[in-house]
């Protein structure tokens, strides 16, 4: 890296974004966070940065003492896009989005980085959305394109799959080589019994049982072909498979939305996956379903192991009730994968070679990039699918 990169962190949360971006380089010189506990939390996490509390429209003013720095990034609360919610256009954090591209307007940073859910990118149902995103950044001398990525081929253990609206000012970039610099940092996919199984158990000093939440089996339970699917508990609270990635961690963590844990599976008591064998006995009518409470093995995901799972580093300082932490995690963009997303864009501004032999001609074709990968441009939107 060439030089120190300035940054302004917007809709911060707990610090997630900014705890990539510092990694690649970025200096975070002021940050805007509504939520008072997430804002704690930040703070304890960023000492060097001038943090403003508060509705990021009553601080305009101050964002003009940042006039053309260098990288404004941050994720607009997605709930009114995102499918897990009502997916209501009228939902006032739809329309934070241009609050973003408001400040954009004032500061004219040399590039600006939009994190938010995948529905924004695909779902024709915002479809107006993402166009008015084009046109307004085109018009304020912006290039913009969205890049809709998994965390988990970047070694996050969990399957988050997320959209990225990059621009940059000026500049006409090429997705197509943006893309090849993203997929560089592709890593090997990393399973959750890797991610946490060093806290030990839950109850123990380096991880404490945050969410004791009952787990009950259904009596009609939701049967899908895979035993980490569909609903055989009550409550929305999932059973993870330690060896693989983790599925999205909710911000609804906390009560029995928290996913489940096989703590003698994830520390070598037990060789059989229970929630494998209960699954399969269902499907297979060797037993029918009741309403009973889980063996005891089963347990809910501790605070320090979704901590993990969106790959805060193992110190990071949380403020706030057990609920409200469990929200800030869930709420939160994995580090590394903003790592990645930081890197590549600073490789952009410095114009650093890809080092590729060809550009991916994803505007002219789906292009292999390895064993069940490709990348494809559709409507605009270029991704790994």
């Amino acid at each position: 890296m060439q030089k120190k990169y300035r940054g302004i962190s917007l809709f911060a949360g707990a610090g997630g974004m900014d705890v990539g971006f510092k990694k690649a380089g970025v200096h975070v010189e002021w940050a805007s966070e509504i939520d008072k506990d997430a804002c704690n939390t930040y703070e304890a996490n960023n000492v060097e940065t001038i943090l403003k509390r508060g509705d990021i429209r009553e601080t305009y003013h101050e964002l003009r003492n940042y006039e053309g720095i260098d990288i404004i990034f941050g994720g607009p609360p997605c709930q009114g896009f995102s499918v897990a919610g009502k997916m209501d256009p009228t939902d006032e954090r739809s329309t934070l989005v241009w609050t973003f591209l408001d400040a954009v307007r004032i500061v004219r940073p040399k590039a600006f980085v939009i994190e938010n859910v995948k529905a924004l990118a695909s779902l024709e149902k915002w479809k107006d959305v993402r166009e008015k995103i084009y046109r307004i950044s085109n018009e304020m001398g912006y290039s913009c394109y969205p890049f809709l990525l998994n965390s988990a081929d970047f070694g996050v253990p969990q399957k988050r799959e997320r959209v990225f609206f990059i621009g940059f000012a000026n500049k006409d970039f090429d997705p197509d080589k943006m893309m090849s610099r993203i997929m560089k940092k592709k890593k090997g996919p990393k399973s959750v019994r890797n991610a946490i199984s060093h806290l030990g158990p839950a109850g123990t000093s380096k991880n404490p049982l945050t969410c004791t939440a009952k787990i009950t089996l259904a009596a009609n339970p939701v049967m899908r072909k895979s035993p980490y699917a569909g609903m055989i508990f009550n409550g929305m609270g999932r059973p993870l498979n330690l060896d693989e990635a983790s599925n999205t961690l909710p911000a609804s963590m906390g009560g029995n939305k928290t996913p489940i844990i096989d703590e003698e599976l994830l520390y070598g008591k037990e060789k059989d996956d229970w929630v494998v064998q209960y699954h399969n006995n269902l499907l297979k009518k060797k037993i029918e379903p009741q309403y009973s409470e889980a063996p005891k093995r089963l347990r809910r995901l501790t605070i320090n192991e979704a901590a993990l799972i969106q790959t805060f580093p193992c110190d990071y300082i949380f403020h706030g009730s057990k609920t409200a932490i469990y929200k800030q995690i869930g709420n939160a963009v994995p580090c590394l994968l903003a790592e990645v997303v930081a890197r590549s864009v600073i490789e952009e501004l410095e114009n650093v070679p890809n080092n590729t032999s060809e550009p991916y001609q994803l505007s002219l074709d789906s292009l292999l990039i390895n064993k069940g990968s490709f990348v494809d441009v559709k409507d605009g939107l270029v991704t790994l699918v």
